[in-house]
């Protein structure tokens, strides 16, 4: 009786073995960030649920890298940030410089950037916009904001861009100003919709027509104009997606229309005392109506 697969790894223990090891503790890496981007953003894994399997992978692993930086400065009161992120930013470059780390959640990520050519730089501006949120509490002018919010989603929007395009440069350079765009407009609606949570209990001001004055319906039109404006520009980018990584980014899109239409209406003082948000059955109504839309070909 033969045992060729026992005799190779007796032959070559280490080589054989450690392989087989490495890539189960991959594909369960993987794993652990689809988990903790369907526990975190029901919106968010669904829409990713749309994508072809390989590019749904990676698009997990990035969430549940950004997720995981973003829970230690929001979060972790009590325990020392600046540290846990500052050991985080080294197990991170460990990580891109080896291709290897024991964590999981950053094994999937660095495999994700070394399968699709993410660039170092946009990782590097995610990293100082999350350290910014450890110490600036204030955005006083247009400038600063923006700087913090290319960190802080601009950049993640590009991630996910490359791996829609998977590969094809000439369309990713096409559509980064779009993606950016869609960034940003994500990243203000969010920060609309948490006013509270930012204000009250982190002590942040992101938007600079909070830090001279109350917050008023004025400032509050204004802010909603520039969102739209985003997410016009994004738009036009999001119908040259390619396959189904329209259709799921479609469905991320009208989430958040849906979102800032909900926020439009609710009057200034609610806006900052509660946190807006679309029901689940709406949720569905949403992916509904993008999936016909996407099927019959009307977007």
């Amino acid at each position: 009786m033969h045992f060729p697969v026992l005799k190779k790894v007796i032959l070559n223990p280490g080589k054989s073995l450690n392989r087989m090891n490495v890539e189960f503790f991959k594909d369960n890496s993987y794993k652990i960030s689809e988990l903790i981007t369907k526990k975190y953003s029901t919106s968010f894994s669904l829409a990713t649920s749309l994508l072809e399997k390989e590019k749904r992978k990676s698009i997990y692993a990035i969430y549940g890298f950004v997720r995981f930086a973003d829970e230690i400065v929001d979060s972790f009161n009590g325990y020392d940030k600046e540290t846990l992120l500052s050991k985080l930013n080294e197990d991170l470059n460990y990580a891109l410089q080896n291709g290897i780390s024991t964590n999981p959640v950053l094994l999937a990520f660095v495999d994700t950037v070394s399968k699709y050519n993410i660039y170092n730089e946009h990782i590097d501006a995610f990293m100082e916009s999350m350290k910014l949120d450890l110490s600036k509490r204030k955005y006083k002018t247009k400038k600063e904001l923006d700087h913090y919010i290319y960190g802080s989603a601009d950049v993640v929007g590009l991630m996910c861009l490359k791996i829609f395009c998977n590969g094809d440069d000439i369309l990713y350079q096409k559509l980064s100003v779009q993606a950016q765009s869609l960034g940003s407009a994500f990243q203000k609606v969010n920060f609309l919709r948490d006013l509270k949570t930012d204000m009250n209990n982190l002590g942040r001001k992101y938007f600079p027509e909070l830090n001279n004055s109350a917050f008023t319906q004025d400032a509050k039109e204004l802010i909603e104009k520039s969102i739209e404006n985003d997410f016009s520009i994004a738009y036009e980018g999001i119908k040259q997606l390619p396959g189904k990584s329209k259709l799921s980014v479609l469905l991320a899109y009208y989430y958040y229309i849906c979102l800032l239409k909900k926020i439009k209406k609710t009057p200034v003082q609610k806006v900052l005392s509660t946190r807006i948000r679309i029901s689940n059955m709406y949720k569905y109504f949403i992916i509904l109506k993008v999936y016909f839309a996407y099927k019959l070909k009307l977007i």
